[in-house]
């Protein structure tokens, strides 16, 4: 009987060490697959990333070339008025056809002519105009400028052209080659760093399109949805978690709320649409109108994160306030809502980088419109970056591959510095119970 048992006991032992054993190796299996997702995630993120940025840094730098051009008295002022409106209309085109034509002698032809001028960039007249009305004691001589060179140009400058592929498979001829590298020979060509890119507004030439009008847009588009919002979202978050009765009508709204947060951003685009613009005749394309309407899909997001920020301080801070006389006004204002403020500006953080990243609701209320102006206030007519890549990411023109990776970048760059705010803001007031 003795032995029975004891043979008993060590095959119970002995499943028992098998099964804790399969434990053990499900336990690892499980780690290395999650390592494995881990690992798969970010070799995608790293060649997504590496991917935007191989194409989207060239942007950051732009192609110029030097010329030679004589600001002639006859051109520029023949009746030597010297006022505004002259310089402004004078025919600034003739002082570049001049200029490339002295260069190079050899060119003869309308259609040779015509390649040699592609060369530099369509807008360089309006570059020699600024020049001109910024300082009007150049007219009458020579001066050498470097002026913004055509994309195609630039795009062989930054080694995105190959030499060596068929004349008919590339925009630019054998012949603009050779007078390329007449260019280079005489140190006419050179590349800087894009200021253009950030300070100018959308163009149809890739060599001169910025983003400074997209930025202005968002800028004023985020301002207006914060001033709405924030004020908003926290006082409706108070009153549901501190003050409201819990009855059929809050209980509808708290559901409602929850839902609205789950709601495709198009369908806020559409409100935005139907109520801001066709019912209160704001004017379309403007930031004020999305501002009002990230405003509408950004508030559920508020609300909910300062809801679960304030539920999150302790019932003994209420009750420890209460005790000494405080009011329920006292207790929210002076103890919870001050502890629960670094969830609630994670929230806000966070739904505002939200906001930043859509395109759709701006795309329902006519913010995807082609703007050259840069807006100068929230009624003006503008766009937004997100709307700006996604117009440049639509274009035809091989310049604006490079322009639409680099507005990602720089999107991806003020999407990362408001999370990482975030982060800090939490960490760094965030209250351990």
């Amino acid at each position: 009987m003795t032995n029975f048992s004891s043979s008993s006991n060590w095959q119970d032992s002995e499943r028992s060490q098998k099964r804790i054993k399969q434990r053990y190796r499900a336990e690892m299996r499980f780690k290395i697959y999650g390592l494995t997702a881990v690992c798969i995630a970010l070799v995608m993120l790293g060649i997504l990333l590496s991917s935007i940025i191989s194409k989207g840094y060239p942007a950051f730098t732009s192609t110029e070339l030097a010329l030679e051009i004589h600001f002639d008295q006859k051109i520029l002022d023949p009746e030597n008025k010297n006022d505004y409106s002259t310089l402004y209309s004078a025919n600034y085109a003739k002082l570049l056809r001049q200029s490339l034509f002295t260069m190079f002698p050899e060119v003869a032809g309308r259609k040779d002519k015509k390649s040699l001028l592609k060369l530099i960039s369509s807008t360089a007249r309006f570059e020699l105009r600024e020049m001109v009305l910024k300082n009007r004691n150049i007219i009458g001589t020579k001066q050498t400028v470097w002026l913004t060179a055509d994309s195609d140009v630039d795009l062989f400058h930054k080694n995105q052209t190959h030499r060596d592929v068929n004349e008919n498979k590339r925009r630019l001829s054998n012949k603009q080659l050779k007078w390329i590298n007449t260019l280079y020979t005489k140190n006419a060509i050179r590349g800087v760093f894009n200021t253009s890119f950030f300070t100018n507004s959308d163009s149809r030439e890739p060599e001169v399109a910025g983003i400074g009008g997209a930025l202005m847009g968002s800028l004023f588009t985020l301002i207006i949805t914060l001033v709405l919002v924030f004020p908003i979202g926290v006082a409706t978050a108070i009153y549901l978690e501190e003050f409201a009765p819990k009855n059929r009508l809050t209980d509808f709204i708290e559901v409602n709320i929850n839902n609205l947060a789950a709601v495709p951003s198009i369908v806020f685009g559409l409100l935005g649409l139907a109520i801001f613009i066709q019912v209160f005749h704001l004017p379309r394309s403007a930031p004020i109108v999305g501002g009002l309407t990230l405003m509408l899909m950004t508030l559920p997001i508020i609300i909910i994160a300062t809801r679960a920020a304030l539920s999150a301080v302790p019932p003994s801070i209420r009750e420890a306030a209460y005790g000494v006389g405080a009011s329920k006004i006292q207790v929210v204002t002076h103890h919870v809502l001050p502890l629960g403020l670094p969830g609630i500006l994670t929230g806000t953080i966070v739904g505002m980088a939200q906001a930043l990243g859509e395109t759709a609701p701006l795309l329902m209320i006519g913010m995807v419109a082609f703007i050259v102006d840069t807006p100068g206030g929230p009624f003006d007519a503008a766009t937004a970056l997100p709307v700006q890549i996604f117009l440049w990411a639509d274009s035809p023109e091989r310049g604006f591959i490079e322009k639409t990776s680099a507005a990602i970048m720089v999107l991806l760059a003020f999407l990362i510095t408001m999370n990482a705010i975030a982060i800090y803001l939490r960490q760094k007031f965030e209250i351990r119970w």
